[in-house]
């Protein structure tokens, strides 16, 4: 049974996935190397939780102790030593989640599970650099995550039906919806999504049509709730250049090829929402949509 969990990264997924699990009752440590980052994470936190106070979705009671479940740490064996479940939330690199893992499996329990919130590196290439590649699973939330009601379980090869069974059942003790899949580059919700953003991309560059444009067709022709070179600066330009690459990699097939204009951009800097700039200039600090000056007719 689970009951307490570590989140490793404090970064947007992480705090986010830190928040839902201590808000529906858990024990959390949010573990990241930087103490600034959990300065950050934890104001993110807090933030969020006074917003759904605001919107009357929580009291201050539960707000507090929600804040109360959670513990951060800057050493990875205070921080995961006790923990049931242990998610991984660190960027969409693999040399770096391998790492993790390795020190993972030294640090925690035994019967601990692992999982990692990875959005496209394959499960099982992770749950090989432990000696416990049966309780090493796929928990891939949805940004933002108190909000997203999707967590894609992904079982790598050896992953065990109890191990899967027990993700599948906490995914819906946080008033989620976990849906299981196989384990393929990209999985599900990024073989399809990223490809998408890479093909308005390919718009873009060939000049078929302008930034807004794209994102227009998209929003009123699909109903999109956003446009894809908007969703793309919200994922982070940089993220989706990986996950691209991992596909292109996995699949070996021409089409999943980033886009070049994808790669320039991440290459100068421009990665989107976290960076100020992407498709759209993020920097003027209100809601209004602007194009980028690079894009602009």
């Amino acid at each position: 049974m689970i009951k307490k969990v570590a989140v490793i990264g404090a970064g947007t997924m992480g705090n986010g996935i830190a928040h839902v699990f201590a808000q529906f009752g858990y024990e959390v440590s949010l573990v990241d190397i930087s103490e600034d980052s959990l300065k950050r994470g934890m104001a993110t936190i807090e933030k969020n939780l006074d917003r759904m106070v605001a919107k009357e979705k929580i009291t201050a009671d539960e707000k507090a102790a929600t804040l109360g479940r959670l513990k951060t740490f800057t050493g990875m064996e205070e921080g995961v030593g006790q923990a049931d479940l242990i998610v991984e939330a660190a960027t969409e690199n693999e040399t770096l989640k391998f790492k993790i893992f390795e020190q993972l499996d030294k640090a925690a329990k035994p019967e601990a599970i692992l999982a990692t919130n990875t959005s496209s590196i394959s499960i099982t290439k992770i749950a090989a650099c432990t000696a416990r590649p049966e309780k090493v699973i796929g928990m891939h939330f949805m940004n933002p995550v108190p909000v997203m009601k999707l967590v894609e379980v992904i079982r790598g090869y050896s992953t065990t039906d109890e191990v899967t069974n027990i993700i599948m059942e906490t995914s819906k003790t946080l008033n989620k919806v976990p849906v299981e899949v196989n384990d393929y580059p990209g999985f599900v919700a990024n073989r399809i999504l990223m490809p998408m953003i890479n093909e308005a991309i390919i718009t873009l560059n060939e000049g078929i049509a302008g930034v807004e444009e794209i994102d227009t067709v998209m929003k009123l022709g699909m109903a999109h709730p956003m446009g894809p070179l908007q969703l793309a600066d919200f994922i982070g330009l940089d993220v989706c250049l990986a996950i691209m690459e991992v596909l292109y990699t996995g699949l070996g097939n021409p089409k999943y090829a980033p886009c070049p204009l994808l790669v320039n951009m991440v290459a100068a800097g421009k990665k989107g929402v976290k960076s100020g700039e992407g498709f759209y200039n993020w920097s003027h600090g209100t809601k209004e949509l602007v194009v980028a000056d690079f894009f602009k007719k």
